[in-house]
Formats: structure tokens, C-alpha cells, sequence
């Protein structure tokens, strides 16, 4: 099943079932998958519910080399204006908390919606004292059509035309990965925040070397240089569930 479609097609496609339960924590945020508990779960209230299918997995850092977030730190991205910078100067290296978005590509309809995701976020984020950063696959000029469009705040957008943080990141690329994958059927159930975050949509977004868009995202979250929540779309729109991140990093005492 393909899920690549433009923002005209989104228009007419009809949803299943939609469920959206609201949080007051959080605005409009993706479905929250059956969780599976790791040792880093700061909700210890909850007994474990072990469930496995294609579409329901755990945040693990487990598969992760321990010195990622020092070996993340010398990779170089852009930011919207042009300039190069390292991973290992966009938050405080010793105890600052940062979560770290890799998008798919600028111009991916599913980025959109979760850079919409994001910036709704923004403040809660801002409030416990940890940074946002959001990447996405092409040039600067690409990622600055989305921030003034979308809008999305450009002093948290970085890009990274090379692929350089998904290739140490290990996340997934490939045909099958964007257009075939079961994880990828998410985006049905999220037919309403699509349609609102495209409401100014462009595939102008869209990298100049196609090669880009086969690209998969992730989430992470990282103390410091520790990494502490990792996340790896299995499909396009597969994303992190944002109650999930808010518990992995606000919670997290910020010196």
C-alpha cells in the first residue's frame, strides 16, 4: 500500500475509524502505541503489558553504540540561514536535554504534520528546560519553505542534505521502508491533523536529489551525551508518540 500522496489527494481520501484521545499535556499528538516497558521508562506506575506486533514495538537504546551521543556530536548539519554547525553545540553537552527529530525530507506530507506536531509542543518543552531540534533531509533553502510556511520557528530547524545523522543513526532507507511498510497505515487514523498541518502544504519542500525522499525519520532523546529514548520509523508517518518523549525527557531533572 502506497502512502505517498499529494496534499490534493489527502483531501479526498476517506478515514477509518478515527481515534483521538486527548491529553491535557499535550495538543494534537500521534497514536499512542500499547507500551512495552525498557528500563528507561520513567513511568513506573504501570505494570508491564508485553504485546508484539509489526506496529507496536518499545523505545530501546539497547542496539545503540553507549558513545552515540559523542560520536552524533561531530556530525555537521545547516541551519535554515545557511550555516554549518555541530550536533555537539545545539545543547549543553554535560546535562542539557534535547529532543532530537530527524524528519523524513522537507517536502514529506507526514513531516509536516509532525513538525505541526512539534511546534504545538514547543512550550511544554520550553517550560521543563529542554531544547527541540528538528532535522530534515535537504538543503537550507528547502527547510526555510517549510518554516515560513507551515510556519515552524527556523532557530530549531537544521538540515541535513547529506544524510549524515541518519546514516550514524542507523535509521532505516529504502523503497520497501516508504511505500510498503504496515507501519506506515498510521496516517489513516490521523486524517484530521493532516489535513490542518497542510493547510499551506508545497512539494516544493521536496529534495533536489530524489534519493532523499526514500529516507526514513526517528526520535531521540538525549541528557547530556547520554542517549536516553531512541525511536526508528519502521514506515513513512510511523512517529514516536509525543506523551512517550514528553515522559523520556521532562521528567529528567534539567540542571
Amino acid at each position: 500500500m502506497a502512502v505517498i500522496a499529494s496534499a490534493q489527494t489527502l483531501h479526498v481520501l476517506q478515514p477509518r475509524s478515527v481515534s483521538s484521545p486527548q491529553s491535557g499535556r499535550f495538543p494534537p499528538r500521534f497514536p499512542r502505541a500499547p507500551h512495552v516497558k525498557t528500563s528507561l521508562s520513567f513511568k513506573s506506575t504501570e505494570a508491564p503489558n508485553i504485546r508484539h506486533s509489526l506496529l507496536v514495538r518499545a523505545s530501546s537504546t539497547s542496539d545503540f553504540n553507549p558513545d552515540i551521543g559523542e560520536i552524533l556530536g561531530e556530525v555537521s548539519v545547516f541551519t535554515a540561514s545557511g550555516e554549518s554547525v555541530l550536533f555537539k553545540d545545539l545543547w549543553d553537552q554535560k546535562e542539557g536535554v534535547a529532543v532530537v527529530a530527524l524528519l523524513r525530507h522537507f517536502g514529506c506530507f507526514c513531516c509536516w504534520e509532525l513538525a505541526s506536531a512539534l511546534k504545538e509542543s514547543k512550550a511544554t518543552f520550553d517550560s521543563a528546560g529542554v531544547k527541540l531540534i528538528a532535522v530534515g533531509v535537504g538543503t537550507p533553502n528547502k527547510a526555510c519553505i517549510l518554516a515560513e510556511r507551515l510556519p515552524f520557528p527556523m532557530d530549531c530547524l537544521y538540515a541535513d542534505p547529506d544524510r549524515k545523522a541518519y546514516d550514524v543513526l542507523g535509521l532505516y532507507y529504502g523503497l520497501s521502508r516508504t511505500l510498503f511498510s504496515p507501519a506506515s497505515a498510521k496516517v489513516f487514523s490521523r486524517f484530521e491533523s493532516l489535513q490542518k498541518a497542510l493547510k499551506n502544504y508545497t512539494l516544493e519542500g521536496t529534495p533536489d536529489d530524489k534519493s532523499g525522499v526514500l529516507q526514513q525519520g526517528g526520535m531521540f532523546v538525549f541528557k547530556g551525551k547520554q542517549l536516553l529514548y531512541a525511536w526508528k520509523d519502521e514506515g513513512t508517518g510511523d512517529h514516536a508518540p509525543l506523551d512517550d518523549i514528553f515522559d523520556a525527557c521532562c521528567r529528567v531533572p534539567v540542571a
